[in-house]
């Protein structure tokens, strides 16, 4: 999975974890696994605020971007992130002040 982070100035929070094709954002469940090789899932068909990108599924990854929030001291990583290959299953972590790990 390669997760583009979009960061936005807002005070929550996003905890992110995957198991397999599911991703959960904030304790809601993503399940990606119906997204085939070469297609693309447009963002409007998922119910998902932090979504910031149609999903795609890349030589077996899903790509997508989503919406990061930061705090208003937020490190240059926070503000300028590198995207995130999630290679296993467990929680996500994020480079912001604010991010917590979801346990």
């Amino acid at each position: 999975m390669r997760i583009t982070l979009s960061p936005i100035r807002m005070d929550d929070t996003l905890l992110l974890a995957r198991q397999g094709d599911t991703l959960t954002l904030n304790g809601e469940a993503l399940d990606l696994s119906g997204v085939p090789e070469g297609a693309t899932l447009p963002q409007d068909a998922v119910d998902c605020p932090w979504l910031a990108s149609d999903i795609r599924r890349i030589d077996g990854t899903l790509h997508l971007t989503l919406l990061m929030p930061y705090a208003g001291t937020a490190s240059p990583d926070a503000l300028f992130p590198d995207p995130i290959e999630v290679l296993a299953d467990g929680p996500i972590p994020l480079p912001t002040d604010t991010s917590e790990v979801l346990q």
